[in-house]
């Protein structure tokens, strides 16, 4: 009996296999990206082919879209941007239409640094205002530390920790087979990312079937198995620290008031510490202001830019602003931006996929 038990087990094993792996996620290849997309959207960085949107002239601001996002993010806000101003907008390694890399060493913070750095050299831009949501407000932190003379202003929406980047890496991405069969079965799916998208949002009803579409097809491209591993993957030394109080650009932080992912007063502690710096909160809004509430999120950036545009017609590179009052002191077992964490949460969210955090409901785009 035991070897007849032991083979219907087999087949039964086999056959869930099977049929999970019918389901699984198909990815495009890159060179079909590169059919559709329109060619004048890539930049060679070194041997990788970036894609960007760009519009407009004038000073340049550069957008760092959030984790599982691109620059499809950004939609909203680039024309009335563009309309002063020379916008880029950035799709990281492993988002959107990039070329995947496959060394792990291109998703680390340095990694993206190098790729957003690139991306300004190739088009001739030395200096620019950035602007990071999220995954990439951390990112942004990071440049502004690490190379505050390329950049004219700092402004963060609903950001991520500097060091966001490296907390959300785990042992158990180190098993491929496993992270890969997890990306393609269960992260890169229509279901999941509509629940990602209904938890970023104040109003989830805003979530419809054509924008999980246009964020998941962004996902499902060659190459997602390694940027999962790159995302993911432990490293073997820790990066360098990023010191809030050390960052003297001219700061702006914008924050959804209902955001579940990182929550408005842990953002307002934080961004406390970057001197001079100035925060608006939008009511009504979640996670994803230039998604739900483009229009007061452009209320509150358009006249900051123009305050430190270069020029007779602009402030010149602008002072910071006094500081706010400084908000009342961390409760005890959450911390700040600056040591990593938003919220008191400690669950790794999902790669590849807008976040899942826990008690916090850290579930989005970023």
């Amino acid at each position: 009996m035991r070897p007849v038990l032991l083979s219907s087990l087999l087949l039964i094993v086999l056959a869930l296999i099977v049929l999970l792996l019918a389901g699984c996620s198909s990815y495009r290849s890159f060179a079909e990206i590169r059919r559709e997309v329109p060619q004048s959207q890539f930049v060679r960085v070194g041997d990788q082919l970036v894609h960007v949107e760009q519009a407009g002239e004038g000073e340049a601001v550069v957008l760092l879209h959030g984790f599982g996002a691109s620059t499809y993010l950004w939609r909203k806000v680039i024309p009335a941007l563009a309309a002063s101003h020379r916008v880029v907008a950035v799709d990281l390694n492993g988002f959107g239409y990039t070329q995947r890399p496959q060394d792990p060493a291109a998703y680390t913070r340095e990694g993206q640094t190098a790729l957003v750095l690139g991306v300004m050299d190739a088009l001739g831009i030395d200096r620019a205002h950035v602007v990071g949501h999220s995954y990439g407000g951390g990112l942004s932190l990071f440049l502004a530390s690490r190379h505050p003379e390329r950049f004219r202003t700092l402004i963060l929406v609903d950001s991520s920790a500097p060091t966001y980047p490296e907390d959300r890496r785990s042992r158990i991405a180190s098993l491929r087979t496993l992270s890969n069969f997890f990306v393609r079965v269960v992260a890169l799916r229509p279901n999941m990312v509509r629940r990602s998208l209904q938890h970023s949002y104040y109003d989830p009803s805003q979530v419809t079937p054509e924008l999980v579409e246009a964020y998941l097809d962004r996902l499902l491209v060659q190459g997602a198995d390694d940027a999962f591993y790159g995302l993911t993957v432990p490293r073997l030394a820790p990066g360098p620290k990023v010191e809030l109080d050390q960052i003297h650009l001219p700061t702006l932080a914008v924050w959804g008031a209902e955001d579940q992912l990182i929550s408005l007063a842990s953002g307002q502690r934080a961004v406390a510490r970057i001197p001079g710096s100035e925060f608006v909160v939008i009511e009504r809004c979640g996670h994803l202001p230039m998604e739900e509430r483009p229009e007061e999120l452009l209320k509150a950036v358009l006249p900051f830019l123009e305050r430190h545009r270069d020029g007779p017609s602009g402030a010149g590179p602008s002072l910071p602003q006094p500081p706010l009052s400084q908000p009342p002191p961390l409760p005890p077992g959450e911390r700040g931006l600056e040591e990593g964490l938003v919220s008191s949460s400690s669950d790794k969210p999902l790669p590849l996929l807008p976040e899942d955090g826990g008690e916090a409901g850290r579930r989005g785009p970023g």
